[in-house]
């Protein structure tokens, strides 16, 4: 399959079915995680077309391409995200998710260095579950799994606005812009902490 073939056909699947798919994953998380509390926003979202041929055309070292088949490997085309208030909520909501979904892989993102600031975020691939599909859709042409991401509030500000920037990994930042980038980082990662900290001092009985 040519790019252009590879392109027309996510074009295809995008509409016909991975935004009907997230709209339905979308109401069913909201399903899942009611009753809880301090849930900021839940959302689902079917990957973009220039997005997915942005990450399905990537190139390893050895110039060959990393995805032989991207229609059936590249595991995010329909990505969620459930925003919550403190980062005891992360633990709380993920504990409700694992009990609706089976997770094939479930991964914490914190910086390589303990020194360092930067993505922070509870990250799941997740079987879609059978229920979302109608009756007379092609599995054939369905993904089997999306990927949810579960933030606290500035996590999610913090990599919203690092992404907005919109410099790309070959892009050499100056000794400036990278300390800039590491100060947000911190800021975030502290507003984290000390609102916990804080939350659960004045509510001892109800802070887990």
């Amino acid at each position: 399959m040519t790019d252009l073939e590879l392109r027309a056909e996510y074009d295809r699947r995008h509409r016909d079915i991975l935004r009907p798919l997230a709209t339905k994953l979308s109401e069913q998380l909201v399903a899942d995680v009611n009753g809880l509390n301090r849930i900021d926003r839940v959302s689902a979202r079917a990957k973009g077309v220039d997005r997915f041929m942005g990450k399905a055309i990537k190139s390893k070292d050895d110039g060959s391409r990393k995805y032989s088949d991207p229609l059936n490997q590249i595991q995010d085309q329909i990505g969620a995200r459930i925003v919550v208030f403190f980062l005891d909520d992360v633990d709380m909501v993920s504990k409700a998710i694992e009990a609706y979904y089976r997770p094939i892989e479930s991964r914490l993102l914190v910086p390589d260095s303990l020194n360092g600031f930067g993505y922070f975020g509870k990250h799941y691939i997740l079987a879609l579950p059978e229920d979302l599909f109608a009756d007379d859709t092609d599995r054939g042409d369905c993904p089997q799994f999306f990927e949810l991401q579960i933030k606290t509030l500035f996590q999610h500000a913090w990599s919203e606005a690092e992404h907005d920037v919109g410099y790309k990994p070959e892009d050499i930042l100056t000794e400036l812009q990278t300390r800039q980038l590491a100060f947000t980082a911190a800021q975030a990662w502290g507003a984290d902490q000390i609102f916990c900290q804080i939350r659960r001092e004045l509510n001892p009985c109800t802070a887990h």
